[in-house]
């Protein structure tokens, strides 16, 4: 804590105290408060801190006085609660999105709304299989330059990347730019993606973590006719790992095993028809058909199987017999 000078900011030193040192099960008396206080450079009386801890709890700061001979005072209520703060970092230590130097800053960043016994908890280790970092740190100032673009109605240029045999990115398009206007961004399966309209193909979205020179345009945005805020949410509901594709209705025989997978899928709202032999269903979805979409189907080994439109069904048994023919041919 800062050094403080005489009586200025006492009663902001006294708060610091409570916070940094008090919970439910830590709490402080006054004469261990005054020697923090001594500490740092301010002289205090007992009756001193009595009425500044009165002036905290008029002021709305939630101080609890436990009574008796291991009593002291304790901040009761903060700004997040320890099970939050949990919450809040087991989420950034788990995500992909987040690089491990900016997972580690961002927790430090929270252990600060925490006691330090609180604060200790926060490091505790988050084990979480296949978990791939990005490595990508340019992708916060990406985030952020994508949302002034939106705000300040500009359309944005853009080179986008993917991986080579090895391992480094390259530019699409042989370094060619993108130039479109960004609507909205979304995250979904653990990555960020710009939802953005581009001359000749409408709505589109790219992977923030893929986008490099990002550049602010003076020209407005278009393409706000095909531009629906309120179908964000759903926007990528028909598609596979965000794999795009001709959205049909695509009716689903299903055992009654996987209602549960499927309503986490394709969500509530979904039609599903139980069946008269009491143990498959029909779900009915709009769907992204895609190579994703079929390998989806084939990870539930026969207990989902594709019933129309016809064209679908025709399409995911040729994919079947092209992956057949090729293991044979191995």
């Amino acid at each position: 804590m800062p050094r403080v000078e005489g009586q200025k900011g006492k009663i902001l030193l006294l708060l610091r105290i409570l916070e940094r040192y008090t919970d439910e099960e830590h709490l402080i008396s006054v004469p261990r408060i005054l020697e923090l206080l001594e500490a740092q450079g301010v002289q205090a009386e007992r009756k001193s801190v009595y009425s500044d801890i009165q002036t905290l709890q008029e002021l709305g700061y939630d101080i609890v006085q436990q009574r008796g001979r291991s009593g002291g005072y304790y901040l009761a209520s903060r700004q997040f609660q320890l099970p939050e703060l949990k919450l809040l970092a087991d989420a950034v230590q788990a995500s992909r999105f987040i690089t491990r130097k900016k997972s580690d800053q961002l927790i430090r960043t929270l252990a600060q709304f925490a006691s330090d016994w609180q604060a200790a908890d926060l490091k505790r280790q988050v084990f979480a299989s296949s978990r791939i970092k990005t490595m990508n740190e340019s992708i916060y100032y990406n985030v952020d330059a994508l949302h002034r673009a939106i705000a300040e109605d500009r359309q944005v240029r853009f080179v986008y990347q993917e991986w080579d045999l090895n391992k480094r990115k390259v530019a699409r398009r042989g370094g060619s730019a993108y130039e479109v206007s960004p609507w909205a961004l979304l995250w979904e399966d653990e990555n960020y993606y710009l939802v953005a309209w581009a001359k000749g193909q409408g709505l589109r979205h790219y992977r923030v973590d893929k986008m490099a020179s990002i550049a602010l345009l003076d020209a407005p945005r278009q393409g706000a006719e095909d531009y629906d805020p309120k179908k964000m949410q759903d926007y990528a509901k028909p598609m596979f790992q965000m794999y795009a594709g001709p959205v049909k209705r695509v009716q689903l025989a299903c055992d009654n095993g996987v209602i549960g997978p499927m309503l986490d899928r394709f969500g509530t709202d979904v039609t599903v028809v139980p069946q008269p032999d009491g143990a498959t269903f029909h779900l009915y979805a709009d769907v992204a058909v895609s190579p994703t979409f079929y390998g989806w189907v084939c990870g539930f080994s026969g207990k989902v199987r594709i019933v129309a439109p016809a064209e679908v069904k025709e399409d995911f048994c040729r994919a079947l017999r092209s992956l057949t023919a090729a293991e044979e041919a191995l």
